[in-house]
């Protein structure tokens, strides 16, 4: 089914977009992966991928905020995978702006390519905060949108343009709603690899706020919904989220993580790591009836056997990762 399909993937140097990029190529497809432009000639987790894969790749460096670009990049491609984005919440609270060049105009620099140059399916990224914190659970699509951090406003806006060039224009365009995904090139910037790469180096693991309960997808099942999503019949227009329907609270992770690598330290909670009151979200845990109703998806991989892998591959990479300051 994707032998030859001409796909192009925006934040393709990112920690699912790198496994996406790679998944698609070993299925046959005809891959360009968008990085954002650096005088390095840097291709972030793209490095990370399988060599052989890579070589098929054609990596095309530059902004999504530049429409110019975007068009340039997107003529001529039958799918599109949208996920660049800035994703960082702390970061978020320092530049909002840049939140909003990247994930609104960014995203309308796609959609409006897409819609000039008639791809037959754009699969938009959303995320789980949209909803912030759950009013009811399990949380299905039609939650109410919550704004609890620049980067979630953002992401709500770019959700609605999304829904506007469907309705508008019938570009067809469906909006994939991930929950929390963690696994292995995942950077220190979420809490799984910094709990782990913390335990690794230091005699203690400093956190934010413990209570927080997060509903974790393994990156191959999150891969696995972005790749159904852009070829199952009849989604344009919806929005489906990918999660376990489980959760846990970060500090059950930690415990569960050390626990894995058979180590007994102290959990520490450091001020400087927690959100503003009102902008943290208590509690995401997903409904995926829809996923598996409309793109066939479920998921695959155990808890246990997730954690085992980001563990591995933090041990194999500790020159990847800074432990000795907080990553925003």
């Amino acid at each position: 089914m994707w032998q030859n399909k001409k796909v192009i993937v925006t934040g393709a140097g990112g920690f699912i977009g790198s496994h996406l990029v790679e998944a698609l190529v070993k299925s046959g497809a005809d891959v360009s992966a968008v990085v954002r432009y650096n005088s390095n000639s840097l291709i972030g987790n793209l490095a990370l991928m399988d060599a052989e894969a890579r070589k098929s790749v054609r990596i095309l460096s530059g902004n999504i905020e530049d429409s110019d670009f975007m068009y340039q990049s997107i003529r001529g491609q039958e799918i599109v995978l949208h996920l660049g984005a800035l994703i960082a919440i702390p970061y978020s609270y320092e530049a909002p702006r840049s939140y909003v060049r990247a994930n609104i105009e960014g995203t309308l620099n796609v959609l409006e390519a897409a819609r000039r140059f008639d791809v037959t399916r754009v699969v938009h990224t959303s995320t789980s905060e949209v909803y912030g914190t759950a009013i009811t659970v399990p949380i299905g699509e039609d939650h109410p949108l919550q704004g609890q951090s620049p980067y979630s406003a953002s992401k709500i806006a770019a959700d609605k343009l999304a829904e506007s060039y469907f309705r508008s224009f019938a570009t067809p365009v469906m909006t994939l709603r991930p929950f929390n995904t963690f696994g292995p090139r995942q950077s220190a910037r979420a809490f799984i690899p910094t709990i782990i790469s913390q335990a690794l180096a230091q005699k203690e693991v400093r956190l934010g706020s413990l209570d927080p309960e997060r509903d974790m997808t393994f990156v191959t099942d999150t891969v696995a919904g972005f790749m159904a999503a852009a070829l199952a019949p009849n989604v344009e227009g919806m929005t489906i989220n990918l999660g376990t329907g489980a959760t846990h609270s970060v500090g059950w992770f930690a415990k569960r993580i050390l626990a894995l690598m058979e180590l007994d330290m102290p959990i520490v909670q450091e001020e400087q790591r927690m959100r503003p009151k009102l902008s943290e979200v208590m509690k995401l845990v997903s409904d995926n009836s829809l996923a598996q109703k409309a793109l066939g998806w479920t998921p695959k991989v155990s808890l246990d056997d997730g954690l085992l892998a980001a563990i591995d591959f933090v041990k194999s990479n500790k020159n990847l990762y800074t432990t000795d300051k907080y990553v925003r």
